[in-house]
């Protein structure tokens, strides 16, 4: 395109994005970081992301900002071969970028071709195409960047050209570098939470996604309509959807007797579970970062009830570090990320199938946390919630319980 900011201007923007990735600790809100950064700096209307698996690659994320208005990123869940004839599957196998002017006009003898399925369906017309590997500097493939029509300020739709092609280039290896750091990052909580899923068959790999996504949602939506934007509310959102993930870790240091019991707990019992909220806390005593500082408040807050009456409240340490729960902080005594993450846990534990209940009906768990907004939830959470109800039940079909 002829129509291109000042370096000055293009400097900058390849600044905030490598500033905005580094910081970024949650995959899905990295994806669309390096998406949206790199659509930006070459003027892209529409792009994808897909990751590399084992089978293959993951059709994830995509953005275009003449079907929905502003880029609104939609989340994918479709797996296409490594090689073949797609465009990206090529470049994934190749290590190729591809640099196409007009999608209609690929040559028949190309060794790839353009799908124009998801064209048909929605009435967009690709014209250009950047589709770039992701690798990192050791030569490993996380995923592949596919940037779609090229688009001048005035509109007009025309090929990227030779800078394009460099920037989108750099995107796409920084983007690398810090996707597979994200991706270490999101193996080792899991790798974490199974070990805690040995010992409570609740805690599934299933289920601390689920409570990350939807903690995530409802805190975006509470902090937008509290006046939190742009970078600020992005980093904290993402910092949630992590930390809300350990929020039961201190699981293990409960008896798997009490864990693993089929049905209801003694009181005695129960006290002794309820220990799981400061040995939790404990594990992030010597926090080095945010992520740490907020997974250390989820885990021993998590519990707390606006009325006062959740726990472990203003706790008394006993002898081997763990507590007499004491007077329950209510209301916004209670950490606004933990408040948030009561109500996804308690709503996925509810709508879900566990050893000692089937899973309640919709309508009921519905009903449910609506009656309990000012005693067990913060009125404000349970109104965020329901503002971002569609979005998850999305987020309860993408991790079901059989991942």
């Amino acid at each position: 395109m002829d129509a291109w900011p000042d370096d000055q201007t293009t400097l900058g923007r390849l600044l905030a994005m490598i500033a905005g990735t580094v910081a970024a600790n949650d995959v899905e809100h990295l994806l669309d970081d390096i998406l949206t950064q790199a659509r930006r700096l070459v003027g892209a209307d529409a792009g994808s992301i897909f990751l590399a698996e084992d089978e293959g690659l993951r059709f994830v994320h995509v953005q275009n900002d003449s079907l929905d208005g502003h880029g609104k990123s939609v989340y994918i869940d479709k797996l296409l071969p490594l090689g073949g004839a797609s465009l990206a599957g090529y470049c994934a196998a190749t290590g190729q970028t591809l640099v196409i002017d007009e999608a209609a006009n690929i040559p028949a003898t190309a060794p790839y071709r353009f799908n124009d399925a998801y064209d048909r369906q929605s009435g967009y017309q690709t014209r250009s195409l950047l589709v770039l590997p992701m690798t990192t500097s050791q030569g490993r493939l996380v995923g592949v960047l596919e940037l779609i029509n090229a688009k001048a300020p005035d509109g007009r739709v025309g090929p990227f050209g030779p800078r394009e092609a460099t920037l989108a280039g750099f995107c796409a290896a920084s983007g690398a570098i810090v996707l597979e750091r994200a991706l270490i990052t999101r193996q080792l909580i899991l790798r974490t939470m199974r070990m805690a899923e040995l010992r409570d068959p609740k805690e599934t790999s299933a289920h601390v996604n689920r409570v990350g996504g939807v903690a995530a949602l409802v805190f975006e939506r509470l902090a937008e309509s509290r006046g939190l934007a742009g970078d600020q509310l992005r980093r904290q959102t993402d910092l949630i959807r992590v930390a809300a993930m350990l929020h039961d870790v201190g699981k293990v240091a409960v008896s798997d007797v009490i864990l693993q019991k089929p049905g209801p707990l003694t009181d005695d019992e129960f006290n002794q579970m309820k220990d799981h909220a400061l040995a939790g806390a404990r594990l992030f005593d010597e926090a080095t970062c945010d992520l740490d500082r907020m997974a250390r408040v989820i885990a021993l807050r998590h519990h707390e009830s606006w009325d006062g009456g959740g726990y472990p409240g203003r706790y008394v340490l006993r002898p081997g570090g763990l507590a007499t729960p004491g007077p329950g902080l209510r209301g916004e005594e209670i950490p606004l990320s933990a408040r948030v993450v009561a109500l996804a846990d308690v709503y996925d534990a509810l709508i879900s199938t566990r050893v000692y209940k089937p899973a309640w009906p919709e309508n009921d768990v519905l009903a449910f946390l609506r009656q309990q907004a000012g005693a067990k939830f913060d009125p404000a959470v349970v109104a965020a919630f329901f503002q971002v109800y569609e979005a998850v039940r999305a987020v309860h079909h993408k991790f079901h319980e059989s991942d």
